[in-house]
């Protein structure tokens, strides 16, 4: 075992130091730095393409490659936003208990479910609409609290979302244009075995990549086909609902049905069975059925990771990270797979 001397042990731990002091500075942009990394290694194909048509001119070809990833994603995203805003101020509009005639919709329901149903609910008193909206006046009071309080902080968040997507712009330049350098010296710097590298590395860039063609590119086609089924069957503000989907497809196993199967229900409840029939049929055998058709292409065999490690680290990934978890989640899974992967296999820790 290597002996450190002690003017190495300082150098490490004033290494380890700075290190943290450097981490910590940049945490209040981790998502714009997470981002930045993820949208570099995404594209570096692009960019290597384009700098072999620039006649390697890395300049040229990382500020094409940045143009490209704003008409091809941030553009996009922008305008999807805007008008989820618009459509959820019409979706609020639309659930203004002064516009809706709640007591003739209820009694419509209550009248539309069988008998036993009915009864059971009787015995819970669910069926009296002024003590059901007495139960439900504490939660929306919360609700409206909660949208009250974001509404205040709108502005600011506003801003802060300005500022981290400029400096993601601004570090996804560099890291396009110099990031192949930077990977190396990374690679070159950490005390491990070159068989050890390339394996962590490979299975690093290889589950980023997969994961952000294969789950974002699916939850969109999933959410697009969500969307467009509700509006042609003339469910208010489909767009919403299709953004819902799409975001919930992120979550294996689970989907885009948590949407479209209560939606389907509450048609076959007031009576709308034809609609209910085409968006259950619809949500099954299309939506459904898209992971199972575009995952495998999108991303094929290049993550063999079980279904229950990408679905839990998936969810744990977004407990503790938000959005960016349902990719942090799944690389350190994937890392974590391969580690302990080497170490069983290595011969060195396992030799008498």
């Amino acid at each position: 075992m290597t002996q450190f001397t002690l003017h190495q042990k300082t150098f490490l731990l004033l290494l380890a130091v700075v290190t943290i002091g450097f981490g910590w500075i940049l945490w209040p942009f981790f998502g714009a730095v997470f981002w930045g990394v993820v949208l570099a290694i995404l594209f570096a194909p692009l960019y290597r393409r384009l700098l072999l048509a620039t006649g390697k001119k890395p300049n040229g070809a990382a500020l094409i490659a940045l143009l490209s990833i704003l008409v091809m994603v941030i553009l996009p995203l922008s305008l999807v936003g805007a008008s989820l805003i618009d459509q959820a101020a019409q979706a609020y509009e639309l659930l203004n208990p002064a516009r809706l005639d709640l007591a003739a919709s209820f009694q419509q329901i209550i009248q539309a479910l069988p008998h036993w149903l009915v009864n059971l609910l009787e015995r819970f008193d669910l069926t009296n609409l002024a003590t059901l909206q007495q139960k439900l006046s504490a939660v929306a009071t919360q609700i409206s609290q909660m949208i009250a309080a974001q509404a205040i902080s709108l502005g600011r968040n506003t801003f802060d979302f300005l500022v981290s997507l400029t400096v993601m712009l601004y570090l996804l330049f560099f890291l396009l244009r110099d990031g192949q350098g930077l990977a190396g010296r990374i690679r070159h710097a950490l005390p491990m075995s070159r068989k050890y590298k390339q394996r962590l590395f490979t299975n690093f860039t290889t589950v980023i990549r997969a994961t952000v063609k294969g789950n974002v590119l699916v939850a969109a086609a999933q959410g697009a086909l969500g969307g467009l089924i509700l509006w042609f069957l003339g469910v208010q503000a489909a767009l919403l609902w299709g953004v819902l989907m799409a975001f919930l497809s992120l979550l294996p196993a689970v989907g885009a049905a948590l949407v479209w199967a209560p939606v389907a229900i509450y048609f076959l409840i007031a009576g709308a069975v034809w609609k209910g029939v085409v968006l259950i049929a619809f949500g099954v055998l299309v939506i459904g059925l898209v992971d199972n058709v575009l995952r495998p292409i999108l991303v094929g065999k290049d993550t063999k990771m079980p279904d229950y490690v990408v679905l839990l680290s998936t969810l744990g990934g977004m407990a503790l990270f938000g959005l960016n978890g349902f990719v942090i989640g799944p690389v350190i899974a994937a890392l974590f797979i391969a580690a302990w992967d080497l170490f069983a296999t290595a011969e060195e820790f396992h030799s008498e």
